[in-house]
C-alpha cells in the first residue's frame, strides 16, 4: 500500500463491554475527531455508527481494539473473514469483551468496506511473557489441549505506558525496569524489562489477579469448587458473582472508587476496608512485579484510578518505601495529564500517565499498512 505513513489517517475503535469509544488520530498522534457512544444495539448499531461518523474525513485504516488473540495473533493482523471468523472462536475466553468488539467490526466494516482493518490485540503485548510466568501448575493435557496458560490483558494501554514513560524521562525504553499499573473499572499490573512484558497480573481471563469494581480478582480455587459442592451453586451463578457482584461493589457496596474514598474518608467501615483490600492486593503486586522485572526503575499510575485517585496513589506507594518508591504529596495531590510525581528523595520515578490506547493502536495500524 502506498498510503504514506506520515499522512495517513486511522479511525480507531475501541469498544468495550458497555460503550464503543470513536477516536480519528492524523499525523502526530493527533485527534481529529473524537466521539463515545453507547454500547452498539443489535439493531441500529450500523445506522447510530453512520450518523456518528457523517461527515468525518475517511480513514486510510480502521483499527480495532480486540481482547483476545489466543496464542495465535500475537501482533496487529489485517482482518479478512479467516481472521474474523476465528477471532470469534475466542469469545468464550472473554465474553465480556469479544462479542462486542465483533459487533463494532462488523458495522464498521459495512460502513468502509473498502478500507483496510487491523485488529490490534490487548493480549499481544503479554505473548513475551516466559515460561515461568504465563504456565499454570495443571495438567498438561489441560495446557496443551484447552491452550491453558496466562494471557494477560490491557496490553495496549500497557505497552503505551512503558513507552510514554520513557519519552517522558527521556531514556530507552529498552533500558528501564517498569511495572504499570492499569487501574480501572479493570485493573492489573504488568512488569517490563527492556520493553517486553515480562509478566502481568491478569491470567487465563481479566478475571485473576487485582481487586476491580465489580470482579474479584484472584480467588482460592478451592472456594470455588467448594461452593459449587457443598452449597450448590452453579458454574454461572459464580461466574456471575464474580464478575459482577463482586470486587469494589461487594466490600463497599458500591464499585466507584471516589464514593469508596469519600465513604472511608467519612469513616464508613466497609468502605475503608474496601480501599483496605484494594491496596493491599495492588501493593503486593507491584512488589511481584518488581521481582519479574528484576528490579524496578519506573513505577507508572494509569486508567480511571490510576489517574485521577491521589489516595490510590499515596497509599499504595507508601506500602512501597523498602523498594525506594517514595512520591512528593503535592505533586501527587495536583497530578493531571502525564505527570512526574517523584519525591526528591525517591530511587524510583514514579509517573501518572494519561491511558491513550488509540495512540498505541494508531502506530500498530501505521507500521502494519507500511509494511503491505
Amino acid at each position: 500500500m502506498a498510503t504514506s505513513t506520515l499522512t495517513m489517517l486511522i479511525l480507531v475503535v475501541n469498544a468495550g463491554s458497555t460503550s464503543v469509544k470513536l477516536r480519528l488520530l492524523a499525523e502526530g498522534d493527533r485527534v481529529i475527531r473524537t466521539a463515545d457512544l453507547a454500547a452498539l444495539s443489535a439493531e441500529g448499531g450500523v445506522e447510530q455508527l453512520a450518523d456518528t461518523l457523517a461527515g468525518w474525513p475517511a480513514p486510510d485504516a480502521v483499527g480495532h481494539r480486540i481482547v483476545h488473540g489466543g496464542t495465535e495473533f500475537v501482533g496487529p493482523v489485517v482482518v479478512d473473514s479467516s481472521v474474523r471468523r476465528r477471532i470469534g472462536e475466542f469469545a468464550d475466553l472473554a465474553p465480556l469483551h469479544q462479542p462486542k468488539s465483533l459487533e463494532a467490526f462488523d458495522a464498521v466494516t459495512r460502513i468502509y468496506p473498502a478500507i483496510p482493518a487491523v485488529a490490534s490485540f490487548d493480549t499481544a503485548f503479554h505473548a513475551t511473557i516466559p515460561a515461568a510466568a504465563s504456565t499454570y501448575a495443571i495438567p498438561r493435557e489441560w495446557r496443551d489441549r484447552y491452550a491453558v496458560r496466562r494471557y494477560g490483558f490491557h496490553g495496549l494501554s500497557h505497552e503505551y505506558c512503558s513507552k510514554r514513560a520513557a519519552a517522558m524521562l527521556q531514556r530507552p525504553v529498552e533500558k528501564l525496569r517498569i511495572v504499570t499499573c492499569h487501574l480501572g473499572g479493570g485493573a492489573s499490573a504488568a512488569a517490563i524489562a527492556a520493553g517486553r512484558s515480562v509478566d502481568t497480573t491478569m491470567g487465563f481471563t481479566p478475571l485473576e489477579g487485582l481487586v476491580m469494581a465489580t470482579r474479584s480478582g484472584t480467588v482460592d480455587p478451592g472456594l470455588v469448587l467448594w461452593l459449587q459442592e457443598h452449597e450448590g451453586l452453579s458454574a454461572h451463578d459464580v461466574s456471575t458473582a464474580l464478575e459482577h457482584e463482586s470486587g469494589l461493589l461487594a466490600l463497599a457496596g458500591t464499585a466507584d472508587m471516589r464514593v469508596v474514598e469519600a465513604r472511608a474518608a467519612a469513616g464508613d467501615s466497609a468502605a475503608e476496608l474496601a480501599l483496605d483490600v484494594y491496596v493491599h492486593r495492588l501493593a503486593a503486586a507491584i512488589a511481584s512485579m518488581a521481582v519479574a522485572a528484576d528490579g524496578l526503575d519506573v513505577l507508572v499510575f494509569t486508567g480511571g484510578v490510576g489517574e485521577h485517585s491521589s489516595t490510590v496513589r499515596a497509599l499504595a506507594t507508601a506500602r512501597l518505601a523498602f523498594l525506594g518508591v517514595r512520591i512528593d504529596d503535592g505533586l501527587n495531590r495536583t497530578a493531571v495529564s502525564d505527570a512526574d510525581i517523584t519525591d526528591v528523595r525517591g530511587a524510583i520515578r514514579t509517573l501518572v500517565v494519561t491511558a491513550r490506547e488509540d495512540i498505541q493502536i494508531a502506530s500498530e495500524v501505521r507500521q502494519l499498512i507500511r509494511a503491505i
